[in-house]
């Protein structure tokens, strides 16, 4: 269990720093890039500690997975970006992609 609080972490971590990296301005601005840097740093720890129990295909999966869903909703909410039809359609199969790997995968546990 822990290893997926490890991953929740690792996603959120770089979430994060991928939003942070639109705001750093091609990092001139001190404060997202910081986040960047920290951001991305922590991703990486966490996911390395996730991979001692998660197979490493699976936990890649779920961390680009979730963290392409979460920046393309933040993209959406915070930065005005347009999702047409095809962009939503996309998202929505990444994310069925992530529930059956959970789901229906023996590949999750080693």
């Amino acid at each position: 269990m822990k290893s997926w609080l490890f991953l929740f972490i690792a996603i959120i971590s770089e979430v994060i720093a991928t939003a942070s990296l639109k705001e750093s301005d091609g990092f001139t601005k001190l404060l997202p890039s910081v986040l960047v840097v920290v951001g991305y740093c922590l991703a990486f720890y966490f996911l390395s500690l996730t991979l001692r129990s998660i197979p490493v295909g699976i936990a890649y999966a779920i961390w680009s997975g979730v963290g392409i869903t979460l920046i393309t909703l933040i993209g959406w909410i915070i930065f005005g970006q347009k999702l047409d039809t095809p962009a939503l359609i996309g998202i929505t199969l990444i994310v069925l992609g992530v529930i059956v790997l959970n789901l229906f995968s023996k590949s999750v546990t080693h």
